[in-house]
């Protein structure tokens, strides 16, 4: 695979995580008011469960008997993990809206301490 068409499957995964997170915002009506209220990390970990459904923990393939509903932050039946790729773009997305979320609350402060 040659520079042009790696950063062409770049691309193409980075528009599918964009894809989702707006489907988490307009689908989900997981709005950014919303994540805000997410303080103490659980987009992130949620992000985390996600990785781990891919990574074969939850169907008992891989080494460790970690079960990621264990630490799933909400309620169980938010949590649906799907086939391995799946479940890693939908922990992207997750991870860029505990980004976008972080943005936000350092913009509030900024703003807050120049008034």
């Amino acid at each position: 695979m040659n520079e042009i068409e790696l950063g062409m499957k770049t691309a193409d995964i980075l528009s599918e995580i964009a894809t989702e997170r707006a489907r988490q915002i307009g689908g989900e009506g997981w709005i950014p008011d919303h994540d805000d209220y997410h303080i103490m990390g659980e987009l992130a970990g949620a992000a985390a469960c996600y990785c781990l459904t891919s990574n074969g923990v939850m169907r008992k393939e891989g080494p460790t008997s970690v079960d990621p509903k264990e630490f799933w932050p909400w309620e169980q039946s938010a949590f649906k993990p799907g086939d391995r790729r799946r479940d890693l773009i939908k922990a992207a997305a997750l991870v860029v809206a505990e980004i976008e979320r972080l943005d936000r609350d350092t913009l509030k402060t900024l703003n807050s301490e120049e008034v």
